[in-house]
């Protein structure tokens, strides 16, 4: 790398070290405090699978987009409900990344986790408590997304997940919440034009995410990691020829290092929704009305044009299995 590029990939690592991964806990009065941080190796290795998600033999039988509960009104916390049962606990346990910019992560300056997910979330707190700020966070990885809903250490989580055949099978997902796109981001000195251009080269994504199945599919070499911030340090230290995942991941690292870029058409429809246990229908259709209640009073769109900018479309129209 240049001068100019190690001074910035160091400020970048600097950032990243200041986001380590942890759980935290957001009190009534809205502070953070951490309970435990981790941030170890890069722990990079080949990914010899096609990944989960698209390529799955279920994807034909079903509709992600229309597979959440319909709500039947406003979110109204019931007596016997998993949402009373989380009020009488005092606060809600989520489950959200802490490392992708302008969706969920740890601000180092004043120690918030922040994003467009975190906005989720506070809006269901508040729905159940009264309160936004009655949360604990939990950090986690994107491999840990779905074992975590099914042994119940979270309520639910916000980490811009895709909502995919297979994966319906294992947990529940909200309506959708936000619209991506895959695509590829590469070092701006890069002559490649597409994630085909890439073929035979190393190309990163996370462990657990849907990105590995495509990158595979078009004959690159998918390199694993834990965190896409991870990825993004192997881009600057040349160990990979490019990241690819969602175009609203790749945005927030392509801000953290502008020595980069994105390139190539979007390759594949990433509708994100909110996951919940299967075990716990009435909080899916409880989450389902805030998350309209979002769409229709401007909270959605003023939480877009906060953390993501640019011309904030219109948000997506809430679909239902029935």
């Amino acid at each position: 790398m240049t001068a100019r590029r190690w001074a910035h990939a160091a400020a970048v690592l600097a950032v990243i070290a200041a986001v380590a991964l942890g759980t935290v806990t957001a009190d009534a009065a809205g502070s953070v405090r951490t309970v435990a941080s981790r941030l170890g190796s890069v722990g990079v290795r080949a990914a010899g699978g096609t990944g989960a998600g698209r390529h799955d033999a279920a994807a034909s039988s079903c509709n992600p987009k229309a597979s959440s509960i319909r709500p039947s009104g406003p979110p109204q916390v019931t007596a016997g409900s998993y949402m009373a049962t989380i009020k009488a606990r005092g606060y809600l346990i989520a489950g959200v990344d802490q490392s992708t910019y302008h969706f969920g992560f740890l601000n180092p300056l004043n120690k918030q986790i922040e994003g467009f997910d975190i906005d989720m979330i506070h809006a269901i707190a508040k729905a159940i408590f009264g309160d936004p700020d009655k949360v604990e966070f939990k950090a986690i990885s994107d491999a840990e997304r779905v074992p975590d809903i099914q042994k119940g250490s979270v309520d639910i989580v916000a980490h811009t997940m895709t909502i995919t055949c297979q994966r319906l099978q294992q947990v529940d997902f909200s309506s959708v919440y936000f619209d991506a796109k895959q695509r590829v981001l590469v070092q701006s000195s890069s002559t490649a034009t597409s994630l085909a251009s890439l073929r035979g080269q190393k190309v990163c994504a996370t462990t657990g995410s849907d990105s590995l199945g495509v990158i595979a599919a078009a004959g690159a070499k998918p390199v694993s990691v834990l965190y896409w911030t991870d990825c993004l340090v192997l881009l600057q230290q040349d160990q990979v020829a490019a990241i690819s995942t969602d175009d609203s991941i790749l945005d927030g690292l392509a801000a953290q290092d502008p020595f980069t870029k994105l390139i190539g058409p979007g390759l594949t429809d990433e509708p994100y929704g909110l996951a919940i246990s299967k075990q716990h229908p009435d909080f899916v259709a409880f989450v389902n009305a805030v998350l309209q209640q979002g769409r229709t009073d401007g909270q959605w769109a003023a939480s877009y044009a906060h953390w993501i900018g640019g011309q904030v479309p219109a948000p997506p129209v809430a679909q239902y299995a029935s």
